[in-house]
């Protein structure tokens, strides 16, 4: 992927960068592994809005991508390199053996005509899903399981790649790409390579338009506000907000941990991320 520039004709424009798209290769999805994508607009299932700034955005359709790669032994092509607007790694539309159809998520050096496969038995080479106690150390990986059979949920996003570090009994050590050191079980599945695409961090929005077409509504902040809106607001002129940082309903704002603890999953972390 290369980054090109947008000709300043308007302000908006002056900034903007795009993806040139040449690894491209189709704009026609595969209609049989699309599904409708409903718009909820940060909406729960009672209507009450529990994610803000959220409405609006193109409509689209969810490309469905095989996570899984349960296919073990069945050697597939790959056919054609899409743009999926669910998501900003290339997707690749491969051929199986057996006549299925499935897309996955596109490494870095796949290109259309390569032949992947996975299982214990595939060669160590981009694109292929093994078992992580079959991969040699130091190997970078992505779409790594937390669980045997579950799906790929770690390292799923351009640019980015795990390492495998170590093998000790039934856990294998790997790299995040956050820093963190995590055990996994050998059993469970990650494909070779880095994920493509890794140019998307450096693209500047260039315009607010192009927010709303992703689903992404103005965000106000607090100290703007009145206070009856904002623990931030009011004050004559510009005021901080007068102690720790608040959220609009007051729970504090930084430095204040809401992840809910696992035990079962913290014990795995040998090291935490980088600070």
């Amino acid at each position: 992927m290369a980054i090109r520039k947008i000709n300043p004709t308007s302000p908006g424009q002056r900034g903007m960068t795009k993806s040139d798209y040449q690894e491209i290769t189709t704009d026609k999805p595969e209609k049989s592994l699309l599904k409708d994508l409903r718009q909820k607009a940060g909406r729960n299932n009672t209507g009450r809005i529990t994610c803000r700034h959220k409405g609006g955005g193109v409509k689209r359709a969810y490309r469905m991508i095989d996570f899984k790669r349960e296919k073990f032994g069945v050697p597939a092509t790959v056919k054609t390199v899409e743009y999926d607007p669910n998501r900003n790694v290339r997707i690749s539309l491969c051929f199986y053996a057996d006549g299925e159809k499935r897309y996955i998520l596109t490494p870095d050096g796949l290109n259309v005509g390569d032949k992947i496969v996975s299982g214990p038995e595939a060669p160590i080479q981009t694109g292929n899903a093994l078992p992580l106690e079959l991969i040699p150390l130091g190997t970078m990986v992505h779409n790594i399981e937390m669980e045997p059979g579950r799906g790929g949920k770690l390292v799923r996003a351009a640019g980015n790649a795990a390492q495998v570090m170590a093998k000790e009994g039934n856990y294998v050590t790997i790299k995040l790409p956050s820093g963190e050191m995590r055990m996994i079980r050998k059993e469970c599945l990650a494909t070779i390579g880095v994920l493509g695409n890794a140019e998307f961090k450096n693209l500047s929005i260039g315009k607010a338009g192009r927010k709303r077409y992703m689903g992404i509504r103005p965000t106000v902040r607090g100290v703007t506000m009145n206070p009856c809106d904002h623990p931030h607001g009011g004050g004559e002129g510009k005021t901080g907000p007068g102690g720790n940082p608040k959220t609009p309903w007051g729970k504090p704002a930084l430095g204040y941990k809401t992840r809910k603890s696992n035990k079962a999953s913290n014990k795995l972390i040998v090291s935490r991320r980088k600070k």
